[in-house]
């Protein structure tokens, strides 16, 4: 590994590789293992995500991203496994409260409250609503200035993500990319310590994506963990800091964004390890290895696809 390629201060423990120790992590999984019937769909053995950082989770479709995600966030239940922010177990742990504890996450497909306003979504997303308790919310009193201080907290982060001028419009008036603004704004209306973004990406117009680009940064600019699952391998390399692939349920590799995208374990779970097979599936390779940025690969495929073009002449 040269020298450009490591930052000033290092992010793991000896050399990386899948389950590196990290140096300051925030969230540690041991033995985290999810199967649907005979399938094995999580079978991560240990995992830490460096404080303060933008992770990218990254892997072929099917590799079991977002369903580790869905068990770190309460939204499914292991078979088995144990896991920590902070120190504290969150391990069994019901989503809602894995919120308030302060790691809170946003899905590949949008979940806005379509016939709630932007800013009544946004409300939502708080803690600490002493109105949501039924004795408390007939005492208007009890409640009044923390509605206030929620309201202008909304109205500062629909400022940021530029969406105050919808702000009472229905969420169901949004764009798809607006909509994941709305979300990544809504997330952060508990004041989170980690937030894990699937796919932000996904279905965004072009126009919207150096924004979203934009926000992921400035999360990190302000002290929050970040934690992502992408397919764009350009986005990957353009903002994170450490890079966790997964292939068929397990963490196989681990590191730099530069380096990890060298990594064979990392070419094999995408491309696979022999590239036998027709010219179709060839050509779906040679784009993978381009988001990946192997030239040694993209030559040797182009190659391939070369000599098969001539063969059947």
């Amino acid at each position: 590994m040269s020298d450009a390629t490591i930052p000033a201060t290092q992010l793991q423990v000896g050399e990386p590789g899948p389950g590196v120790p990290k140096v300051d992590p925030i969230l540690i999984a041991d033995g985290v293992r999810r199967s649907f019937g005979g399938m094995t769909a999580v079978d991560v053995a240990h995992v830490e995500i460096p404080r303060g950082k933008i992770t990218a989770l990254i892997g072929p479709n099917g590799a079991g991203k977002t369903t580790f995600f869905n068990l770190l966030t309460g939204f499914d239940r292991p078979d088995s496994g144990t896991w920590s922010l902070d120190g504290e177990s969150l391990s069994h742990v019901p989503a809602y409260r894995v919120a308030r504890k302060g790691m809170v996450r946003t899905f590949q497909l949008t979940k806005a409250l379509s016939l709630l306003s932007v800013m009544e979504n946004m409300r939502l997303g708080a803690t600490g609503q002493g109105g949501e308790r039924f004795g408390a919310a007939l005492f208007t009193p009890l409640w009044r200035k923390r509605e206030a201080d929620i309201t202008a907290q909304a109205e500062e982060l629909l400022a940021r993500f530029k969406l105050d001028a919808k702000k009472d419009d229905y969420a169901a008036s949004l764009s798809g990319g607006q909509r994941k603004l709305l979300e990544m704004a809504r997330a952060l209306m508990s004041k989170p310590r980690l937030v894990m973004l699937d796919e932000p990406m996904a279905g965004v117009n072009p126009a919207l994506t150096q924004s979203l680009l934009g926000h992921v940064l400035d999360l990190k600019n302000d002290g929050t963990t970040v934690l992502f699952v992408e397919h764009d391998m350009h986005m990957v390399q353009t903002i994170a800091d450490w890079v966790i692939v997964m292939a068929e349920g397990k963490i196989v590799a681990e590191g730099y964004p530069s380096v990890v995208m060298q990594d064979q374990a990392v070419i094999d779970a995408y491309l696979g390890a022999h590239h036998d097979t027709d010219l179709g599936s060839l050509t779906g390779q040679l784009e993978v290895a381009k988001d990946l940025g192997d030239s040694f690969l993209v030559e040797e495929l182009t190659d391939e696809i070369g000599e098969e073009n001539t063969d059947a002449k």
